[in-house]
């Protein structure tokens, strides 16, 4: 028995709201909806991974170099790296490499402060100098603040989930009484996250405004300055230049992370799969998953195939169930005949999975992404609460 499949294109929602991150030398993370804001380097690093991708799509859409799923499912990855670069540049190791590289930077302008008392530029560079080094102090203090705020929602999480575990066997109204200190816990938490962002948000502006400030007041000095001041004048210059150097280094890495994304993303997802924990789906509620096994339609075969995608040409193949008695076969247009996720076109006896949502992919490249992340790469589709609301019928 066959029935006709016909794949439903999801329409796009993009309309999350980009973070911008805080300066720093060392923790470049991604806009997700948790990150602080501002960074002159961070944000041009926020941006690139899914600008890049809607940039290849805007620049193809004439000839349609990528069919729009293939680029949903990009944008959704980009998405998903992201998160996952947020989670990474919070991480204990990092947080601690990035204290003491802007310790080192104070250490640096202090020691030459003092060393350099003789010195009598005709530029306040010495102002310029000790406003650099508070903006590394407070962003110190900011990225410390976010640490903890992390570390308490993480905690916050954890027990939300026992407390909803336990309910069953606890009274309601200590139950009940749990989850509203839980709650109070959490409305603080965001509250300190609000005044953190605004503090790192001013912070940022005014580290890009003394940028600008430093390099007029290196500029205008010439050689004077660097003949009468140069142990001031040279710090000032490494200081400007370690800051263009992160700028160039975050846009060259924002764009060849984009390209991987649109052009390599079975190798973006092999990557995560073997480096990022298991926060997805499980092996078993992946292979609760249909599993179907597409082949060709030859010439014999096409008298059973819709008259109409006869008429037009247009039938790509057969997708048929594996593993049961009766295996529903499903007929895909030529069109949906490949993975939105290697972009490769289904070849006979290829393996697909078949999500709840309907949309097909090879089974090798859905399950890593399943494990990474448990919803649909096209529609975004939670497969779990599906499983789950399937489980609860069962009972």
């Amino acid at each position: 028995m066959s029935t006709e499949f016909t794949a439903n294109n999801s329409s796009s929602r993009r309309h999350s709201a980009d973070a911008i991150d805080a300066t720093t030398p060392l923790i470049l993370t991604g806009g997700d909806n948790d990150d602080d804001g501002g960074g002159v380097r961070r944000s041009v690093r926020s941006q690139g991974l899914r600008e890049a991708s809607r940039l290849l799509r805007h620049a193809s859409s004439g000839r349609m170099m990528m069919r729009e799923p293939s680029m949903l499912v990009r944008e959704a990855a980009a998405e998903q790296l992201e998160e996952r670069q947020s989670d990474w540049a919070y991480s204990k190791p990092v947080v601690v490499l990035d204290f003491v590289w802007n310790l080192a930077f104070v250490a640096v302008a202090t020691a030459v402060l003092v060393l350099s008392s003789d010195e009598k530029p005709n530029s306040p560079l010495r102002v310029w100098i000790v406003g650099y080094g508070l903006q590394c102090v407070m962003h110190m203090v900011c990225v410390c603040v976010e640490y903890r705020r992390r570390n308490r929602r993480r905690s916050y999480r954890s027990l939300r989930s026992l407390s909803s575990s336990s309910s069953s066997s606890s009274s309601s109204l200590s139950s009940m009484e749990e989850e509203v200190s839980l709650e109070d816990q959490y409305m603080l938490e965001s509250e300190r996250k609000s005044f953190a962002k605004h503090v790192e948000s001013a912070n940022t502006m005014f580290s890009f405004i003394w940028w600008i400030i430093g390099f007029y007041w290196v500029s205008s000095g010439g050689q004077e300055l660097a003949q009468g001041s140069p142990q001031l004048y040279w710090l000032c210059i490494v200081f400007l230049g370690f800051d263009v150097f992160f700028v160039v280094f975050c846009v060259a890495l924002a764009c060849v992370i984009g390209i991987a994304v649109c052009c390599c993303l079975p190798c973006i997802i092999a990557v995560l799969y073997a480096v990022a924990e298991q926060e997805g789906a499980s092996k078993e509620d992946i292979d609760q998953l249909t599993k179907f096994k597409f082949r060709k339609v030859g010439d014999s075969e096409k008298q059973s195939v819709d008259e109409e995608e006869q008429a037009k040409g247009n039938s790509g193949g057969v997708m048929t169930e594996c593993g049961t008695d009766s295996p529903i076969e499903h007929s895909l247009p030529h069109e949906d005949a490949e993975c939105c996720i290697c972009l490769s076109a289904y070849e006979d006896e290829t393996e697909l999975r078949e999500l709840p949502c309907g949309h097909h992919f090879h089974c090798g490249c859905v399950d890593k992404w399943l494990y990474i992340n448990a919803t649909c790469p096209l529609c975004k589709y939670n497969i779990l609460k599906s499983s789950s609301f399937e489980d609860g019928e069962q009972v």
